[in-house]
């Protein structure tokens, strides 16, 4: 896991609609960007719908919502307009973002060992400066720990 201090990692990846967005658009302002493993899986939907449930209060703050995973632009607008999310999903299936940020690790489920994303959130200063870093993010409560972070 990369840690605070040091510069982001700058990606150029494709959004739910298609398009390529850049870290260094969103250089002046906050930017919260999560890594999480699947659309539509039960702990994905529940960080999602977290984030959006507190959009409103990120955008008064002036912070922009970023998520990552390996699916698809396609599975992604599907994710966007089947739980309204607001915010960009972007694709990153050659695993260029998650393995710069360090998220791509061998994970244990019911016995069997894999490769995949831990979820992971990065606040990301005005600057492009890791501002904190949080991994292993519970889906439920990832959000409302960022919201309290940036308020304090």
């Amino acid at each position: 896991m990369l840690e605070a201090g040091i510069k982001a990692p700058e990606f150029t990846l494709k959004d739910q609609n298609g398009n390529e967005v850049s870290l260094k658009d969103f250089l002046g302002k906050k930017t919260v960007v999560y890594f999480y493993s699947k659309d539509n899986t039960s702990g994905c939907t529940k960080q999602a719908c977290a984030f959006a449930a507190g959009y409103d209060e990120f955008q008064k703050l002036g912070v922009n919502i970023i998520g990552i995973s390996k699916d698809s632009v396609k599975s992604h607008k599907g994710f966007e307009q089947k739980h309204d999310l607001p915010f960009i999903l972007l694709s990153d299936p050659e695993l260029s973002a998650i393995k710069a940020y360090d998220v791509w690790h061998e994970k244990k489920m019911c016995g069997k060992v894999s490769m995949g994303v831990v979820r992971t959130t990065y606040i990301i200063d005005e600057k492009g400066i890791i501002e904190k870093a949080m991994p292993k993010v519970k889906p439920e409560t990832n959000a409302e720990e960022i919201l309290a972070y940036l308020k304090a």
